[in-house]
């Protein structure tokens, strides 16, 4: 039953994307963040996301993140073919919605294994981090029901993942996340101002469980890859047409035209 399960996910996820429509998620009844894993995984498989990474690697892009630290926190690869530079026009991409999450990516700067991942404290972590850059996650989804699905099926579904925008990259230096400013512009609105508003309060606290969760059955973390960590500023939405910029001060900015 639990397979049965997992693979209509899988299917009525697949489907989705390929014809750019939702599904409903009403009679898909995932169990526990296992079984939404293995949607992620066999969506992956399906649409050949990671065929041409070297055997036994690791996907190359991550999202991770959570409410708290106190909350489990959940963490999806992300297709390559979504993964921008800032400035692209993606004004022929179809979304769904177009959630805006402002965040800052983090790049890891050598092999990850299990054995080294199963170690890692946040300090541990955070030593491993050689760079980091603004970024952009546009949030989408397959769902009829939108932000409104089960959180099951949203993790399933790449964690409602659209796109991720990337800044440039800068070298990392630990600081003071409780002052840092984050702007964000959408469209002609009013440019949005946070500050220390991470909801772990350090970007780099996701990274040892993310580090875990793609190094499980043996895969390998290859230096180089990113992971993004989680909004600044909650879930603005924006429309078609918006430019969006995301800037943090001391660290750089991303745009991208929607």
């Amino acid at each position: 039953m639990r397979m049965t399960v997992i693979d209509d996910t899988v299917n009525a996820l697949v489907q989705a994307r390929r014809v750019n429509q939702t599904a409903s998620s009403v009679s898909l009844d995932l169990q526990d963040a296992d079984a939404a894993y293995a949607v992620q995984a066999g969506v992956a498989r399906a649409l050949g996301w990671f065929d041409d990474l070297p055997a036994g690697s690791a996907a190359g892009h991550w999202k991770s993140g959570g409410p708290s630290r106190q909350a489990a926190l959940t963490h999806a690869p992300l297709p390559p073919n979504g993964i921008w530079p800032s400035g692209t026009d993606a004004r022929q991409w179809h979304f769904h919605l177009r959630g805006i999450e402002a965040e800052l990516a983090l790049r890891i700067s050598q092999d990850v294994d299990a054995t080294l991942a199963a170690s890692l404290d946040l300090g541990a972590a955070t030593r491993l981090v050689d760079a980091m850059c603004v970024s952009i996650e546009l949030v989408d989804t397959r769902w009829a029901e939108a932000l409104e699905a089960p959180a099951l099926a949203k993790l399933a579904d790449q964690q409602s993942h659209g796109a991720l925008v990337l800044g440039d990259w800068q070298p990392f230096e630990a600081r003071d996340w409780t002052q840092q400013r984050c702007l964000v512009t959408i469209g002609p609105r009013p440019a949005l101002a946070f500050r220390g508003t991470h909801p772990l309060g350090d970007p780099a606290f996701v990274l040892p469980a993310c580090l875990r969760h793609a190094t499980q059955g043996g895969a390998v973390v290859r230096a180089g890859t990113v992971v993004t960590t989680g909004t600044w500023c909650g879930l603005p939405m924006a429309a078609a047409g918006d430019k969006v910029v995301a800037a943090f001060p001391g660290i750089g900015r991303a745009e991208v035209q929607l």
